[in-house]
């Protein structure tokens, strides 16, 4: 008995053994999953960085044409004491520009030209500027603003003005045309009842007439004014109509003197107007920075007959050199302000916006 648990246990122990050298034998088993493979390259180059576009070239800014030749015409008197500088530098060879300048006492002579075309720029009154524009449908725009007002009354000292108001009632002689309207307008916006009379229908005239003691009240322009008081020392200016006007109407919107351009060669050649409003610029400023040297290029270019009364009346001229919006401003105030008093004397309407040239 003993013998045969023995034999069972034996055989147990045999069968337990060949089943751990079973075990010890099994390889290991592979993973189910692969091993994740390195991430695949992609199938497009990743995209460079983007390159900045290259910039357009600015547009190259179109220079004068120093031998083109540019026609100007002024008025003598005030309105064209601001191009005298100009006209004594090309005489000298140093201007921008080829330059043909002429001169004349007749602000018709200038307006024909500029119709016909035989002139390219020119400087007027404003309200001829105005009249001209509409009588050619928009042939001439304004360029800049070269003077502001330049009307004073003067007496005699026989009547003691100190006030529009106290010329109510009395006559006062004027220069027909535009003194005449502006004086007009701007008494009657004001209530004052004036008698103007234009038998001494030109400045000089008038100034001959006041310097004789003739009349005792009247409208002069400067310089007029200055040659009336060497020949007259009694004579005196008692009121500045520009200062009067701008008690009544829109501040620093007289504005009498301009320099226009035909539309066609502005729009033909913009580097030459453009090149003429700088230099004119320039001129106007030698006015206020030397005018004694002003003075004696007005008389030289036959603006005006003497420097000495020229550089005396200089202050006095209110000239400017106004241009783009500020231009705009001040002179559409003035002809909307002359349409409803006086049309006839802008030529019955205001000019549209295509009258200002206004340059970039």
């Amino acid at each position: 008995m003993k013998n045969t648990k023995r034999l069972l246990a034996l055989l147990l122990l045999a069968a337990l053994c060949l089943s751990l050298a079973a075990c010890g034998s099994s390889k290991p088993a592979e993973s189910a999953a692969p091993a994740a493979e390195a991430p695949a390259e992609s199938a497009e180059p990743a995209a460079e960085a983007a390159e900045p576009e290259a910039e357009e070239p600015a547009a190259e800014e179109a220079v004068a044409d120093p031998e083109l030749p540019v026609r100007v015409m002024t008025l003598n008197g005030t309105t064209g004491f601001g191009i005298a500088g100009l006209i004594a530098d090309a005489a000298e060879g140093n201007a921008a520009l080829n330059y043909d300048f002429s001169v004349e006492t007749d602000a018709s002579n200038i307006t024909a030209a500029l119709v016909s075309g035989d002139v390219d720029i020119a400087a007027l009154p404003t309200n001829a500027a105005a009249a001209l524009y509409n009588k050619t449908g928009g042939k001439v725009q304004v360029l800049a603003l070269n003077t502001r007002g330049v009307l004073y009354v003067v007496s005699d000292g026989s009547e003691e003005i100190s006030s529009l108001q106290d010329l109510d009632g009395k006559t006062v002689y004027a220069p027909a045309q535009n003194p005449t309207f502006i004086f007009r307008t701007l008494c009657d916006a004001a209530g004052v009842n004036v008698t103007i009379d234009n038998t001494y229908a030109q400045p000089a005239d008038l100034n001959t007439a006041a310097a004789s003691g003739e009349v005792a009240l009247a409208v002069l322009p400067e310089p007029m004014v200055t040659i009336a008081r060497a020949q007259n020392a009694a004579l005196i200016p008692v009121l500045d109509v520009t200062a009067e006007w701008d008690k009544v109407f829109t501040p620093g919107s007289l504005v009498q003197g301009c320099v226009v351009v035909r539309t066609a060669f502005a729009a033909e050649h913009p580097a030459e107007t453009k090149a003429f409003l700088e230099e004119y610029g320039k001129s106007v400023a030698l006015l206020e920075e030397d005018p004694a040297a002003a003075a004696q290029a007005i008389e030289a270019c036959g603006i005006f007959a003497k420097a000495a009364v020229a550089e005396k009346a200089i202050p006095r001229c209110n000239l400017c050199f106004i241009t783009g919006a500020d231009m705009q401003a001040a002179l559409s105030a003035f002809l909307e302000t002359m349409a409803a008093s006086a049309p006839e004397s802008i030529g019955g309407a205001v000019p549209a916006e295509d009258f200002y040239c206004i340059l970039p």
